[in-house]
C-alpha cells in the first residue's frame, strides 16, 4: 500500500508550519507499506495542482493531508469540508477570496472517505481557508482521504502568529512537540495500512 502524507509551507508571518515538520519525521514506510510525502503551497489557486502532481507522481492508495490550526490544542481528524473559501489573511498568493463557493455546482460539503478506528479527535469545523478547500477538494476524489490538523507548534515553543485563519480565536499554545504529532500520526497511518487495503 503507498500512502501520500502531505503538509503546508509557511504562511502569513510565520517562517514555520507544523504540518511541514511533522512530514519531516514520519518514516518513509511502514513495513511492506511505503510513505511518501509533499508540501503544498498555501495558496487557493495552486494547491489542488500541486496535489495532482504528487499524486500522478505516487499513485497512492489514500491521502493524509496535514495543516495547522494556530487555535488547537490537539490533532483533529477533519470530518467534513465545506464548499467555500473565506480568507481572514491573504494566501501566500496575495489572494482573498471572501465568502466565496470552491465549486459553483458542487454539494454544500463533503465527508472524509478514509475511515479507520481512531482515538484522534474529530472536528467537524475545518475552517474557510486553503486547508477547507484542500480537504474539499480530496474528498472528490476517487482516492480514499482524510484532512487532519495539528496544532501550531513551533520550534522552542515559540508562540505561532497565525491562528484565526481557522478557527475564530487567536492563536494558542499547544503543550504537544513536533515529535509527538510525528508519532501520534504514525500510529493513524498504521490503522490505515491495516483497515484499508490497496485499490485493485
Amino acid at each position: 500500500m503507498r500512502i501520500l502524507v502531505t503538509g503546508f509551507e509557511p504562511f502569513g508571518a510565520d517562517t514555520s508550519n507544523a504540518s511541514e515538520q511533522t512530514l519531516k519525521l514520519l518514516p518513509q514506510s511502514l513495513g511492506e507499506h511505503q510513505i511518501h510525502t509533499g508540501v503544498l503551497p498555501v495558496s487557493f489557486r495552486r494547491s489542488t495542482r500541486v496535489l495532482d502532481d504528487l499524486i500522478a507522481t505516487h499513485v497512492p492508495d489514500a491521502l493524509v493531508l496535514l495543516g495547522e490550526a494556530g487555535g488547537r490544542t490537539q490533532i483533529n481528524l477533519e470530518r467534513f469540508a465545506v464548499n467555500q473559501i473565506h480568507a481572514r489573511i491573504a494566501d501566500n498568493d496575495g489572494a482573498q477570496p471572501v465568502g466565496e463557493r470552491i465549486e459553483p455546482d458542487g454539494p454544500a460539503r463533503r465527508e472524509a472517505t478514509v475511515v479507520v478506528p481512531s482515538e484522534l479527535t474529530v472536528s467537524e469545523d475545518a475552517g474557510r481557508f486553503v486547508c477547507n478547500r484542500i480537504a474539499y477538494y480530496a474528498y472528490g476524489l476517487s482516492i480514499p482521504a482524510q484532512f487532519i490538523h495539528v496544532p501550531a507548534v513551533r520550534p522552542d515553543q515559540a508562540r505561532a502568529l497565525v491562528g484565526a485563519e481557522t478557527d475564530a480565536s487567536p492563536p494558542v499554545s499547544s503543550e504537544l512537540t513536533v515529535a509527538q504529532l510525528a508519532a501520534s500520526l504514525t500510529k493513524y497511518l498504521q490503522d490505515i495500512c491495516f483497515h484499508h487495503g490497496p485499490r485493485r
